[in-house]
């Protein structure tokens, strides 16, 4: 049996010299998430529709002795996922980790009688379409790198049952199961994983919480609390570092141990 080494603590988290894309990055979820991977060392482009919050980001980012760049971004758009990818490459010489967390649709407002199957698709074109174009761009460089890293955030709602959510709930369950099977095709030298966050304090759901609201979601989380933005930004950190380098095809709920829903 080989004699085992451990490696040291700091490098299982080291992302020194690696680049990172974070769609999304500018606010929420992904900016904690871009500033967590930037933490560990990464170079961080910042892929966002909202180019002044993307700016302001991108400075902040920098305060940790990296360099940044944020890039005007609409994921239903190929050119601009196009365009994001060589621009990163143009910049840093190449991709190693991609943060796949923009995306959206109508969850919680999809009466299946008022909707309409173009609604329907969108869903399914922000969360997996996008999602898989922007894999298919990076890998190539992720390979040739030697060190490849992709995190798409899916959705407690991809295996939670609620009204007026199918569109919204089939396209985070097709994520899912995409990152299942593309980790066949991605290894071994790029993995693949999602990260489901439970209820997250970010704007969009400030939009639509009440106290009524969030006590009934909390008398079905262990953990007592909603989340934070810096709680998925964590396991964001663990797919994207060394330390999780045989995990592939995964899909981590982070979710206070319970089931929060709006219903």
């Amino acid at each position: 049996m080989p004699n085992f080494q451990p490696k040291a603590f700091n490098e299982l988290f080291d992302l020194s010299g690696k680049t990172a894309i974070v769609t999304g990055g500018a606010n929420g979820i992904g900016k904690a998430s871009a500033l967590r991977l930037a933490q560990a060392g990464a170079n961080i482009v910042i892929a966002d529709l909202k180019i002044a919050d993307a700016n302001e980001a991108a400075k902040e980012i920098e305060s940790y002795g990296v360099k940044a760049l944020a890039v005007e971004c609409n994921i239903l758009k190929d050119d601009d996922l196009v365009a994001l990818v060589d621009k990163t490459v143009e910049e840093f010489g190449t991709v190693n980790i991609l943060i796949n967390n923009a995306g959206g649709g109508g969850g919680g407002q999809e009466n299946p009688f008022k909707i309409s199957v173009d609604d329907y698709r969108r869903d399914f074109e922000l969360n997996v379409f996008s999602a898989w174009r922007l894999c298919q761009l990076c890998v190539p460089h992720m390979k040739a790198s030697g060190y490849g890293a992709i995190v798409i955030t899916t959705s407690m709602s991809s295996v939670n049952k609620s009204p007026d959510m199918s569109g919204y709930a089939a396209s985070k369950a097709a994520v899912n199961h995409m990152v299942a099977n593309l980790a066949h095709d991605f290894g071994p030298e790029v993995r693949i994983n999602a990260v489901g966050p439970g209820a997250t304090r970010t704007a969009a759901l400030e939009s639509v919480l009440t106290p009524e609201i969030e006590e009934r979601m909390l008398s079905h989380t262990p953990i007592k609390r909603l989340g934070e933005a810096d709680d998925i930004a964590g396991a964001m950190l663990y797919f994207a570092s060394p330390i999780s380098a045989w995990v592939s095809g995964q899909t981590l709920f982070v979710n206070g141990g319970g089931v929060q829903t709006l219903d």
